[in-house]
């Protein structure tokens, strides 16, 4: 079979085998992947097509045996799936990074960024200075605001207050 045949022969029975094999696996998507599968092998043999006289009923056989092959394959791992005990209940974060990450929100994203490309990813200012695009004198000022915001946010996050002075209220004598 020429190629020119092989596109002919594709272009009329991919349709009629598709909805064939909609009717068996009952998914239509399925159905296109599993012909399309078939054609696929096909192109390899297309020489020898037309020696066995039924290149449809071949393309069939074989996409029905690829949609069982799937929908094996799909019920092996359902059953895995379901013989696989239930995780562990994992613990939430504790309340101190909780509280952290409630802190961190509340900063402006440029100080935000800074902070945890800094803290948390290890960068030195450099570093932060040239993944942001910033210059180095204004992540030192961002890290600096970012941590003296938190700092405060903290400090009144954990059940303290501040008064207006900028003392705490544990710290006054009473």
């Amino acid at each position: 079979m020429t190629e020119e045949e092989f596109d002919a022969f594709y272009s009329t029975a991919f349709p009629r085998l598709t909805g064939q094999l909609y009717a068996f696996t009952g998914d239509h998507g399925e159905a296109q992947d599993v012909v399309q599968e078939a054609f696929v092998r096909a192109w390899d043999r297309r020489r020898e097509f037309l020696v066995d006289g039924a290149p449809e009923a071949w393309i069939r056989t074989v996409a029905m045996r690829l949609a069982v092959s799937r929908w094996r394959r799909a019920r092996r791992w359902l059953e895995l799936v379901r013989r696989t005990p239930p995780p562990q209940h994992a613990p939430g974060p504790d309340p101190e990074r909780a509280v952290l990450v409630t802190a961190l929100r509340k900063l402006p994203e440029v100080q935000r960024m800074a902070i945890v490309l800094h803290h948390l990813c290890d960068l030195s200012v450099e570093q932060v200075a040239s993944e942001t695009g910033a210059p180095v004198g204004t992540v030192k000022a961002r890290l600096s605001r970012g941590r003296a915001a938190l700092a405060r946010e903290l400090t009144t996050g954990e059940g303290e207050t501040t008064t207006g002075e900028g003392e705490r209220e544990d710290d006054r004598v009473r």
